[in-house]
């Protein structure tokens, strides 16, 4: 459709460690700032450590990337002046900081949806690219005929709908007022456009660039307003997990499909059971989510640790991009924690 069947799909993340010092100063003289000037606009969970924790997602992002995708692109990790010390340099891989993508005078930033308005503008990246949360992982192996068919990317929903609002919602999760947003941004476009209620699912995301550039040429005002956020807003939601699906979809470059997900959050009660159902299901998920909504709670707790746990028991072997002398916390599960979590 934009390009033939063997261009190169690239891979974008974006990653950041929550617990580096000098991050950490950074992102609290921001805070008070930001909540000197206007605090009112401050969207849910918007500055919350979960948020910004490295529990090791990455590195075995990279793994399942290999294993479930291994003719993909060139790999772009986008990270505000960190790099994993794990993480090995080398071909095909490129680590992108905020300060050679973003404006200066933008900086520092530390809501992904104002990062993320500029993924098309990382240099030399493909026309097919996928962008994933590091949070977000192939679960099964890539078919790219399915994320990149005749008929455009493959664009995911929930079975969560939108309340029927007249106007974005301060106490409303960013999600359901990024679909608020979209309806009213599109409707204006197309008198005729009918509004999908459904949520559009935390997915790995195949996205043309230069069909982001179309956007971004069309709706100024909407990229002026998310590139103008320090922290999430609830005044003024992420464009890339709502409104650029649904504008692909209604310009014919991409269609709905259905898959086999999982959606796993770290807070819930029955976490445990979440992750034996992934352990069942691993390698027939088209992906999964593991998503820390652990918010404010100590990293060392049992309930974080089980990530990493079980992260490496599905994806043991390293990657390419992993230093081979270089252990992290994680590696090998402590046996009682793990055959909890698992009987």
């Amino acid at each position: 459709m934009h390009v033939t069947d063997n261009s190169p799909i690239d891979i974008v993340y974006l990653w950041v460690d929550g617990s580096d010092p000098r991050w950490q100063m950074r992102r609290h003289r921001a805070f008070l700032r930001h909540t000197g000037n206007s605090q009112t606009t401050m969207g849910r969970y918007g500055n919350v450590q979960g948020r910004y924790r490295d529990n090791g997602e990455l590195r075995f992002n990279l793994r399942a990337l290999e294993h479930f995708f291994p003719r993909h692109g060139h790999v772009y990790i986008i990270t505000d002046g960190q790099t994993p010390a794990w993480l090995k340099p080398g071909i095909g891989l490129t680590v992108v900081d905020h300060r050679d993508l973003l404006p200066a005078a933008a900086l520092p930033v530390f809501d992904s949806g104002h990062i993320e308005s500029y993924l098309h503008h990382i240099p030399g990246l493909s026309e097919r690219f996928i962008y994933l949360n590091d949070d977000v992982f192939f679960g099964a192996p890539v078919d790219t005929a399915l994320w990149f068919g005749p008929s455009g990317a493959a664009v995911f929903t929930e079975d969560l709908t939108v309340p029927d609002y007249h106007c974005l919602q301060p106490h409303e999760d960013p999600l359901v007022n990024a679909s608020l947003l979209s309806r009213e941004w599109l409707a204006t476009q197309n008198p005729a456009y009918r509004h999908l209620r459904h949520i559009f699912a935390h997915s790995p995301r195949p996205m043309f660039k230069s069909v982001m550039r179309e956007l971004e040429r069309l709706a100024p005002e909407l990229f002026s307003q998310v590139r103008s956020t320090v922290f999430r807003s609830w005044a003024v939601p992420p464009l890339i997990p709502d409104l650029v699906p649904r504008w692909m979809l209604q310009t014919g470059h991409a269609t709905l499909q259905e898959a086999d997900f999982m959606y796993i959050c770290t807070g819930d009660d029955d976490t445990d059971d979440q992750f034996r159902q992934l352990s069942a299901c691993f390698g027939s998920l088209l992906f999964f989510c593991i998503n820390d909504t652990s918010d404010d709670i100590a990293a060392d707790v049992p309930e974080l640790q089980r990530i990493r746990h079980m992260l490496a028991h599905l994806l043991p072997a390293p990657s390419r991009f992993e230093c081979v002398d270089t252990k992290t916390r994680g590696d090998a599960a402590p046996m009682g924690i793990f055959a909890h979590m698992i009987q």
